[in-house]
């Protein structure tokens, strides 16, 4: 695949932290960019509920909150108590 130049303007934090997440995972800052725009792609093109699943942190946030309702430590309230 033939490779092209980009230019982006981005917070210095945000480039800061791209380049800390890049060297922390062994690859480059343009990796992370090229996997993050190929997964918008995959979305667009596929099913959104795919990447939702796959992020770590919304897997762990499900499996514990169903462990909770298993166990009966979960409290529920009706739409009308909440809003």
């Amino acid at each position: 695949m033939q490779k092209g130049k980009i230019n982006i303007t981005l917070d210095k934090d945000l480039i800061d932290y791209a380049k800390i997440y890049a060297k922390q995972q062994r690859t480059s800052v343009s990796e992370v960019f090229t996997q993050f725009i190929l997964n918008l792609k995959r979305i667009k093109e596929s099913n959104p509920t795919e990447a939702i699943l796959a992020d770590p942190d919304f897997t762990e946030s499900l499996l514990e909150t169903i462990s909770r309702i298993k166990s009966g430590k979960m409290k529920w309230s009706k739409y009308k108590d909440i809003f």
